[in-house]
């Protein structure tokens, strides 16, 4: 009787539809174990993302699910996170400290790329993961204000490589670590694509579950570098609803596309204004872009970011909103979106191809 009802709810259970991943627990395979003693039942869920923030959540929504079984009176359920290294471009392997490479590009400034960025990789640490971000920006790079560090400088125990420095959890590497803030970069690409892969390369990062890149606006050497030369997982395309935003957004987008990177989504930001005075929302650069180009390109929207005077406030003072106020809703707004662009690359499967041999065909 009793092994009978552990297939039974190990069925029921498979059949559930994660909201995040967009799958059932079983093509996901997450379901680890299944007990049941009596009309009380113990399972364990290993999920592909961050999930510090998410047991409550699933535990609820399995416990409603398998609500439908007569018998089962108690359900108990441990939520953990298993983060794998996913697919990479088929002439590139993985690098060996880092599971997953990340792109954040928008095609274009000023459209708050780099504070996504940050608040994306400071949600999956506050989620659980181990997280670094590399601002790829050379001409301009933000990092360092944003998450505090602006004026310090990493060391080198070895004199061929530098150790991030670190803050809010998360470790960050930055050109801007190198000079004087004020200190303009005069470099054509074939430098700057250098200096992208020496930050990359000779820095010691440690075992990284996610490392968040910040890229510099536009399709050009440094985009074709990371594409090229370095092996990402996914990218995330950053847009305002304005028009002339969606323009140079899609063109990042197909470059990805071309390059074989999967594009996680679409990340609307500023995508509405509630005023403080009086409560009036107002979409300031329109409404429905990200979710236009989402659909177009048929990627998901991942979400869509409040404009607010904080997350401005917070970015100046190296405090990113969901350091400063990882409860409130502001941080929620980005952790969701954490949330959905991992779970997005976890429902994409492991790379496979580290189990097969790369065989190269050239003409002769």
């Amino acid at each position: 009787m009793t092994d009978n009802r552990d297939s039974v709810l190990t069925h029921c259970l498979e059949a559930y539809v994660d909201p995040w991943l967009g799958q059932t627990l079983g093509a996901a395979r997450a379901l680890r174990s299944v007990q049941v003693a009596g009309n009380k039942a113990t399972i364990e869920v290993s999920l592909g993302f961050p999930a510090a923030d998410y047991g409550d959540e699933l535990r609820a929504a399995l416990s409603r699910h398998a609500a439908e079984l007569a018998w089962l009176e108690e359900l108990e359920v441990s939520v953990s996170s298993e983060i794998a290294t996913h697919a990479v471009q088929r002439n590139l392997q993985p690098l060996k400290s880092i599971k997953n490479i990340v792109v954040v590009a928008s095609g274009k400034g000023g459209v708050g790329k780099s504070t996504v960025a940050a608040n994306l990789a400071l949600a999956w640490a506050l989620q659980g993961a181990r997280v670094g971000i590399l601002d790829a920006d050379v001409y301009g790079p933000s990092q360092p204000r944003l998450m505090g560090l602006a004026g310090q400088r990493p060391v080198t125990s070895d004199g061929k490589s530098l150790q991030p420095l670190s803050a809010h959890g998360v470790e960050v590497m930055s050109i801007g670590f190198l000079i004087d803030e004020e200190q303009p970069m005069v470099w054509r690409g074939p430098m700057v694509t250098q200096a992208l892969t020496q930050l990359l390369g000779d820095t010691n990062w440690g075992a990284l579950d996610y490392l968040v890149v910040d890229m510099p606006p536009g399709t050009g050497d440094t985009q074709l570098t990371m594409s090229q030369r370095v092996p990402v997982s996914g990218a995330v395309i950053v847009t305002t609803p304005q028009d002339i935003a969606l323009l140079d957004a899609r063109k990042g987008l197909r470059m990805f596309q071309k390059v074989f990177v999967p594009v996680l989504g679409v990340v609307e930001n500023m995508s509405t204004h509630v005023c403080s005075k009086c409560g009036h929302e107002e979409h300031i650069f329109g409404a429905g872009g990200g979710a236009r180009l989402a659909a177009q390109y048929q990627v998901p929207l991942l979400g869509e970011l409040p404009l607010d005077v904080r997350i401005r406030e917070c970015s100046d003072a190296g405090q990113p909103i969901v350091a400063a106020d990882p409860a409130g809703p502001l941080a929620r707004a980005y952790r969701q979106v954490a949330r959905r662009t991992a779970a997005r690359l976890a429902a994409s499967g492991a790379d496979q191809n580290q189990s097969f041999p790369t065989i190269v065909v050239e003409d002769s």
